[in-house]
């Protein structure tokens, strides 16, 4: 079980990283961890579409976001409706497909970190064009982001640490 912030962050990295591969195939898409890619803090060019996560429980305070650019959200709206929704930031049904997403690939993240007590708020949805995240200046923060390639776009899994 992970105790400190270094291993929390371990851990959530190698769990994060296995659900998000297992359920993009779940749903018919191929997702490649590009690990030489990995950069600490927060690095997503060209997203289109984000979901926040937060990670409570105990003295656990994290957040995971998947920051995603026009080709990927329109591979994952379409696998998720089998093609019947065209993927649109401005529609509410095509951005729920991220935040559903995002919660699968929690759910299944946590359940693999088996960290007793931890659980997950609902997603907060963003679009924009190349939206940014900005990184807290804290020494106590510690943050990464793991892309993959996915259906020639990409996807970023962010996961910050507090603590």
């Amino acid at each position: 079980m992970a105790t400190d912030a270094g291993n929390l962050l371990s851990t959530l990295v190698n769990s994060y990283t296995g659900a998000l591969i297992s359920v993009s195939q779940t749903v018919g898409i191929e997702a490649e961890f590009l690990k030489s890619e990995i950069t600490p803090g927060i690095n997503a060019p060209g997203s289109r579409v984000a979901a926040l996560i937060g990670i409570v429980g105990g003295a656990v305070h994290s957040t995971a976001s998947l920051m995603v650019d026009t080709t990927a959200f329109e591979a994952y709206v379409t696998a998720f409706t089998g093609g019947m929704v065209k993927a649109d930031t401005e529609d509410p049904m095509s951005m729920s497909v991220l935040g559903e997403l995002t919660n699968m690939i929690s759910g299944q993240a946590l359940i693999k970190a088996n960290i007793p007590g931890l659980d997950i708020t609902p997603p907060q949805m963003l679009s924009g064009e190349n939206i940014k995240a900005i990184p807290p200046k804290k020494s106590d923060v510690k943050s990464f982001t793991l892309p993959f390639k996915v259906a020639g776009g990409k996807v970023f899994l962010i996961l910050s640490v507090h603590g």
